[in-house]
This record gives structure tokens, sequence and C-alpha cells, in this order.
């Protein structure tokens, strides 16, 4: 559906940055040089062939901070093609939440676009369209999943169909299917609050997926599980992805981009590099994250000088 929004940002006025990120205001950014727009080209024609579902183009993001505007994201440029595996990871306060929330439509940009399935996800269009579209188009799981604690695991599963109008019958029966997908049905008629935090997680991926949406987005879901659980959890997410399902995950945990077909790479609020998996060499590289050598790794951008 066509969607429509009324949200204003600030209109952006020439300045300088500085070397931290700050700036009275971004004209670096409204401008970018012409090496930059560059840059940015090589990053998005780098990407593999398939269809294109989210795609960020020279995605900016300023914050007003007292009397100082602070530059979080700084020309973010990538796609997400269809049946990817997206491990988005980098240290604390690199911009990953912010680039995610901007990619859910919870945050515009302050300058660049998010286009999704070739729609532009902001022009003209409010926040009600927009929780709208996700509604259909995104399933989302976090690191604490919200329930309703009086409905039991496989009707928290089956609630986002009950809410597009379905059958109640029909919303159940779907429920406990996808359960079984997430090897959980067997504790589908538990309270979520009986459940353990991974068996949790895995209804949370349950009730994502229920209303099947274009894109699976998860937010650091195994920062409360342990060792187990959260390998558990991977296991599955990745039998989902070999299903056909679109993935974007954000994690700290540098482990887990041996689970991704794409790992995206952010360091100060920028793409430091976009690694694919071509063979078997570059998934075991994968797994020498303690050294942070991904020499095994293809290189294919990184939308920064070297």
């Amino acid at each position: 559906m066509p969607l429509r929004t009324n949200t204003k940002t600030k209109k952006l006025t020439p300045s300088v940055l500085t070397s931290d990120g700050l700036a009275e205001s971004p004209a670096d950014f409204v401008s970018p040089s012409a090496q930059g727009r560059a840059r940015s080209q090589a990053a998005h024609t780098d990407q593999p062939n398939g269809e294109v579902i989210i795609e960020a183009q020279d995605v900016f993001k300023a914050f007003d901070i007292g009397t100082q505007m602070v530059l979080v994201l700084k020309g973010v440029t990538f796609s997400v093609t269809r049946g990817d595996f997206m491990v988005l990871f980098g240290a604390s306060g690199c911009g990953k939440s912010t680039l995610l929330h901007i990619l859910l439509g919870l945050e515009p940009p302050t300058k660049g676009k998010i286009m999704f399935l070739g729609e532009d996800m902001y022009a003209g269009r409010n926040e009600d369209d927009r929780a709208q579209f996700r509604k259909y188009h995104i399933g989302m799981v976090y690191q604490q999943s919200n329930w309703v604690k009086s409905l039991t695991a496989l009707e928290n599963v089956a609630f986002p169909l009950m809410l597009l109008g379905k059958e109640k019958t029909e919303c159940l029966e779907k429920a406990y299917e996808t359960l079984k997908i997430m090897k959980m049905e067997s504790w589908a008629h538990y309270h979520p609050m009986e459940l353990s935090g991974g068996q949790q997680q895995r209804v949370a991926v349950a009730r994502a997926i229920i209303t099947e949406p274009e894109v699976l987005v998860a937010d650091e879901p195994t920062g409360n599980l342990d060792y187990e659980a959260g390998q558990n959890l991977m296991y599955l997410l990745n039998d989902l992805n070999q299903m056909g399902k679109t993935i974007i995950m954000v994690t700290h945990d540098l482990e887990y981009i041996r689970y991704s077909k794409t790992a995206l790479n952010m360091r100060d609020g920028k793409i430091d590099g976009i690694y694919r998996d071509q063979d078997k060499s570059a998934l075991e590289a994968k797994l020498t994250y303690k050294k942070a050598d991904f020499s095994g790794l293809n290189k294919v951008s990184t939308g920064e000088q070297q």
C-alpha cells in the first residue's frame, strides 16, 4: 500500500565537521565529495545478484545534543538481497542500533534514503503508515521480548495474525505449525514466563515470522542467553535462512559472523567492510574473530580509503 509521512527533519546548512564527529551544522554530509559518492556507488554495485529488498543510500544521521550536533551515521550505503543472512556487527557506539532503527522506519535519516522493495520508506509517509508497513513486511526479534502474559506461547505467536483480521482457528493452527519450525510445539500451551530465556527467544522468532514477512530483523537476539542457548537459536535462524527467509541480525558477538552470508562491519558511523562467504575457507576464517583476522574473507567494499 502507498505509505506517507509527515515527518520533518531539520534543514541543513553549511559548516565544518570536527574530527570527533561534532558539528555546528553538517555541511560535509549535505554535499559529500565526488570521492565519497564514488565509494558509495562502489559499495552498492558490489552487491550480489538477486532481488533487492532493502537498500540504504548514502544515509547520514545527526542528533542535537546540547549546543552541538553529533554525527552518528556518515554516508552508509549497502543493500540486502532476498535470501541473504546479513550480520551487522561493530563495537558499541559504532552506529549499528541507529542504523537498524532507520531501516525499520522508526527514525528518519537526516540525509539519504531507505528503499524497501523499491519504495522510499520515508518520502511522504507518516509514522502510522510505516508501522502498518512493518506489520506486513518486517518481523522483529529483540534482545528482550514483550509478551501478553495472560496468553500461552501458542496464543502469543498467533496474535500478529489476529491483528491482521484472520480467523482465530486459522491463526492458532498456523501458530502451532510455526512453533514446530522453531522446535517449540511441546511448549505451545505454556505461558512465556514459564519458559527459559532460550525458549522464549525461539517463541519470539516464531511470532516474528508467522505473518511471512519479507525480512526478519533480529537485534541482539542472543544478548541475554548463555552460550548453548545462543548457539541453538543461531542454528534455528540458519535453518530459516536455508528455507529462504531473509535475515538481518545485529550483534556485538563476532562469533556469530560465521552464520552469515554477508557480514557488514561498522566503525565510527561508517561501513568499514562488507564480507561475503564464497567458500569453506571464508567460513573458517570467521572463527578467528578474536584475532580480528579477516584475511580469509572476501572483502568486497569498504566505503573508506585505506
